[in-house]
């Protein structure tokens, strides 16, 4: 009863708006904003009416759904890989950053979406621009906490290392990284949401699948309940992404004490 009753609490809110959702559409009859009801049928009839054989997923999950899960997994973890290694070297350089803090800031304040017909003419229609649009875009939440993170080190743990002379790379690995843990990982949450959001950017203009291109597609159609069932799709994935990176942050830091993340750059 108890986790019952935590679990209405926790989505009081999102259950009252959906209900509210469902009676102003219903009185509204507008063709544009149909009820949660109706875009539930229709998210039904296009992911869980396959064949036996497939497990009665349509072909829709396996060429729109998992094509766009493997671009944000492409592009996210490549910026993850470069993020953290650049704001490695910049954050423990003492000089790095007042050379190539103004380059940076200037790459971080153009839109990424802007630079799609950019991306469209240098690499062409496919995943390499998809990828390219979602690591451009994504890459700095990650680098400026990083580079943050890293310069935060407790001035402690420097000077013991260097009286134990400690190797340069048991100490970037072992002190300087779980140290600044807690920013990347701030980073990384607002780099994962910027990813769902570029990954339908770059599907809207540059891909014949994913969830963006299906967007594209039934609003060309005017199939309104199936690209709201699209929105709610993405929505759904944000949530579930969150979620399972929230809970290896928890596993991650689970060595550390409570503390607030700062998010820089976001």
């Amino acid at each position: 009863m108890i986790k019952v009753h935590g679990f209405l609490r926790r989505w009081l809110v999102f259950i009252g708006a959906i209900v509210a959702w469902e009676l102003l559409t219903r009185v509204a009859q507008h063709p544009f904003f149909p009820p949660p009801t109706q875009i539930v049928s229709a998210a039904g009839q296009r992911w869980f009416s396959g064949p036996a054989s497939s497990l009665f997923l349509t072909d829709t999950v396996f060429k729109d759904l998992l094509a766009s899960l493997g671009r944000i997994a492409a592009g996210w973890l490549l910026a993850v890989v470069l993020g953290v290694g650049l704001g490695t070297l910049l954050g423990r350089s003492r000089t790095a950053l007042d050379y190539f803090g103004p380059v940076m800031a200037f790459m971080r304040s153009v839109p990424p979406p802007v630079l799609v017909p950019v991306f469209l003419v240098l690499l062409g229609i496919g995943v390499q621009m998809q990828i390219t649009v979602i690591v451009f875009g994504v890459i700095w939440p990650i680098l400026l906490n990083t580079v943050d993170g890293v310069r935060s080190v407790d001035q402690v743990k420097i000077d013991t290392a260097r009286s134990f002379r400690i190797p340069r790379a048991h100490w970037v690995f072992g002190v300087v990284l779980p140290a600044a843990t807690p920013k990347i990982f701030a980073g990384l949450r607002v780099s994962l949401s910027l990813a769902l959001v570029l990954m339908v950017v770059s599907e809207l203009v540059g891909s014949t699948n994913g969830i963006g291109y299906r967007l594209m597609l039934d609003q060309r159609q005017f199939d309104f309940p199936a690209m709201w069932a699209g929105v709610v799709l993405l929505g759904v994935l944000g949530y579930v992404l969150n979620t399972l990176l929230l809970a290896v942050e928890r596993r991650a830091l689970s060595w550390q004490p409570s503390q607030a993340h700062q998010v820089v750059g976001g």
